[in-house]
């Protein structure tokens, strides 16, 4: 049998075993041995095992100038992995109430909804928010405007009306932050955004 045949079978076999029900992979084989079941593609006629490699960021090694410049982006890398985590919440969160006031009939009970998801989100990140400080306050509301493309103050208005946006951001200007903060991957963020990128793929 040419190696070639041999291969195509394998991978035959491959392609078979990715599609048992996932109860079959309970089954114990004998002797004790482990079977690993992977997903399999098809490339220029070939059925070969589909492997997704996680995204690697390579960038420029970072020179601080001093021990400060090093506290700060160590304390920058905590900041993003303590918020980040609350950002792609909030992005969950939207795209979910989004999707259901759709299927709501009239405005008034997508008003009604919009109260409850308020006291909700009220409930539920009010003692986490406590727990953060100014700086990371600030970077959340970044990250929102990065995760969602959309700035807190546009995010609010949108969901709950102009007077309410004004109300929040006018709450926020007391702690001297600003829900219409956006961010800037390419600019003055450019750090922030290679702590975000490297915090995603696992690298830090």
């Amino acid at each position: 049998m040419c190696k070639r045949v041999y291969i195509v079978i394998i991978a035959l076999c491959l392609l078979v075993l990715s599609g048992l029900e996932c109860a079959a992979q309970q089954v114990q084989p004998a002797q004790g041995k482990k079977v690993h079941l992977m997903p399999v593609t098809v490339y220029e006629g070939d059925t070969i095992p589909f492997v997704r490699l996680p995204t690697v960021y390579v960038f420029k090694p970072l020179v601080f100038k001093n021990k400060r410049q090093a506290r700060q982006y160590n304390k920058l890398v905590r900041d993003v992995k303590k918020v980040l985590p609350i950002a792609n919440e909030v992005n969950r969160a939207i795209i979910e109430t989004y999707e259901y006031l759709m299927t709501l009939p009239d405005e008034e009970s997508r008003q009604r909804h919009l109260k409850l998801v308020e006291k909700s989100i009220k409930e539920q990140y009010t003692p986490r928010m406590k727990k953060l400080t100014f700086a990371q306050g600030k970077l959340l509301i970044k990250l929102v405007d990065r995760q969602t493309n959309s700035t807190g103050y546009e995010l609010v208005k949108a969901f709950l009306g102009p007077f309410r946006a004004g109300f929040y951001q006018a709450f926020a200007a007391l702690f001297g932050a600003s829900l219409k903060k956006e961010y800037d991957p390419t600019g003055k963020d450019a750090l922030t955004e290679r702590v975000v990128l490297m915090v995603q793929s696992g690298q830090l």
